[in-house]
């Protein structure tokens, strides 16, 4: 096969007052909700899984959650530390009614041609374009805001950690790019790409 080359959670501790708040735990809807308002239908978020191994391709996700369906579980990725726990998470979002989702596999070939982070730009936008209706709005795990979306978008740093829709696009390629590896592993025994997929995950 081709080869190529978190924050935690914190208390709020402001205020004098006696009821002290703390931040929500877990990606929340807050962002979608403002976007909603605006007149925003489709608000998608997008992540990626696989920027960082040395093997094996670039995974991005595309999912549209609308606002009167919540799937429980979802969380960053990372955060989700079985496997198992992944894929029965996975399997309640791809079969959640109203839930629209896409995927963009990048091969290592096409990672080598153009660099890891132009090809994880080309599968976001890929995935985006990919969904069953156009988004209006969408909403990207990072730094950097893909330029051909196709509508409008913005950069959340650490937006799967924050934003519920990226944290769904997040277990989506994660659990996409997982079985890929095992398949991969399967053609290719010896090099331990079942075990070692992507990353290592922490419990929550």
């Amino acid at each position: 096969p081709g080869k190529r080359m978190d924050g935690k959670r914190k208390l709020d501790l402001g205020g004098s007052t006696a009821a002290k708040k703390t931040k929500p735990e877990g990606p929340t809807k807050m962002r979608e909700q403002e976007l909603w308002a605006n007149g925003h239908a489709k608000v998608a978020g997008v992540d990626e899984a696989g920027r960082g191994p040395l093997a094996g391709p670039v995974v991005a996700a595309a999912c549209v959650v609308p606002a009167d369906v919540w799937v429980e579980g979802i969380d960053d990725s990372k955060k989700i530390a079985l496997e198992e726990c992944r894929e029965e998470i996975y399997e309640r979002i791809i079969s959640t009614p109203g839930i629209e989702y896409a995927v963009s596999v990048v091969e290592p070939r096409r990672i080598d041609q153009v660099n890891i982070l132009q090809a994880t730009l080309r599968g976001m936008e890929e995935c985006v374009h990919k969904l069953p209706h156009k988004a209006s709005y969408v909403l990207i795990d990072g730094n950097q805001v893909p330029p051909n979306l196709g509508a409008p978008g913005e950069a959340v740093v650490k937006g799967d950690a924050k934003v519920y829709a990226i944290a769904a696009a997040s277990i989506i390629a994660k659990v996409t790019r997982d079985r890929i590896m095992i398949r991969e592993d399967e053609n290719y025994p010896g090099y331990g790409f079942a075990k070692h997929k992507v990353m290592q995950c922490w419990a929550l």
